[in-house]
């Protein structure tokens, strides 16, 4: 039952057995619990919906270029709109899951904790799959001797987890470069730096922890090291600007408006904040009422679009 527990199957989050096996016999699913799994469901479809696949068309049209046929402010807004693609996509498809659980009475635990708001390497790896990063943490790092057998295997030790993380995710040197690339960060904040960044002004902290996500998305995203050597020689301007394919071509209003939602709700407290403005008696009624709009809205994006399957699905 556990095994083929379906609204976490396919991509997460990772849950336990010794986490739910209590509610296999014992589950309580009222209409409170119904409620906000329910909430939670709706959040995640229009996640996927009205974010992730709305983004996803000019990333996958910019990816599919050339490098030669790439100038600067396409790329970047290539792989900004690919940042925000694989995090509402798959943000989206974790809410899902955990709001389809609770409505059956199960506690998932939550995945995703605003990624793109971390002032470090080492937070963001706090805050993205969270339950992936827990798993490496207690099925790999800690019985190779995590922290325990002195610093230089504790760096080694975080190195081997993340080659690991990036052979998860697929059996390619994008991978392997990608998961790298996040493993030497975290060392050099071990190693001294990251006392240094947390006494930075806070827009250098997340400026830095920003670039260099960005910069490895672009080694998760490509299908070979020369495209993604080319595509972040674009990015940065070395090389020919190519004006065949403007940014202007890409950058609709829909997907400049997906584009602002999504950055301000990636990056801020974005629940604290709206639920703020709508204090008082009529919190609860003006919240059901954007739900049920999001509702809505996803569902009249889905009866008028194409098949956009999840992201998660090829990894």
């Amino acid at each position: 039952m556990y095994k083929v527990m379906f609204p976490q199957l396919i991509a997460g989050p990772i849950v336990r057995y010794r986490e739910v096996y209590n509610e296999i016999a014992r589950r309580s699913p009222d209409v409170a619990e119904i409620y906000f799994g329910l909430r939670q469901f709706v959040i995640g479809l229009a996640q996927k919906v009205l974010i992730a696949n709305v983004v996803a068309v000019p990333a996958d049209q910019i990816f599919a270029l050339k490098p030669d046929e790439l100038g600067t402010a396409t790329a970047w807004l290539g792989i900004a709109c690919y940042a925000l693609q694989i995090y509402f996509d798959f943000a989206g498809y974790s809410n899902m899951a955990i709001g389809m659980g609770r409505m059956m009475g199960f506690h998932y635990p939550e995945n995703f904790n605003r990624p793109y708001a971390a002032v470090s390497i080492t937070d963001f790896w706090r805050r993205w799959h969270m339950t992936l990063s827990r798993w490496f943490r207690d099925y790999v790092y800690v019985p190779l001797g995590g922290n325990r057998r002195g610093p230089v295997r504790m760096y080694v030790n975080m190195m081997i987890v993340f080659l690991l993380c990036g052979v998860w995710h697929g059996a390619n040197w994008t991978f392997i470069v990608w998961g790298a690339w996040h493993g030497v960060f975290l060392v050099i904040e071990r190693l001294g730096v990251g006392p240094v960044i947390e006494r930075a002004w806070w827009p250098l902290r997340h400026g830095y922890t920003l670039a260099v996500v960005m910069i490895g998305w672009v080694f998760f995203r490509t299908d070979t090291l020369t495209h993604a050597g080319g595509f972040l020689r674009s990015m940065f301007g070395v090389g020919g600007q190519s004006l065949q394919y403007p940014v202007e071509r890409y950058a609709t209003p829909t997907v400049m408006t997906a584009l602002v939602v999504g950055v301000f709700l990636a990056t801020l407290p974005a629940k604290e904040v709206i639920w703020r403005t709508a204090r008082g008696t009529a919190a609860p009624v003006v919240a059901n009422a954007v739900l049920l709009f999001l509702l809505a809205l996803s569902m009249l994006s889905i009866a008028g679009g194409a098949y956009n399957p999840f992201i998660y699905y090829r990894f």
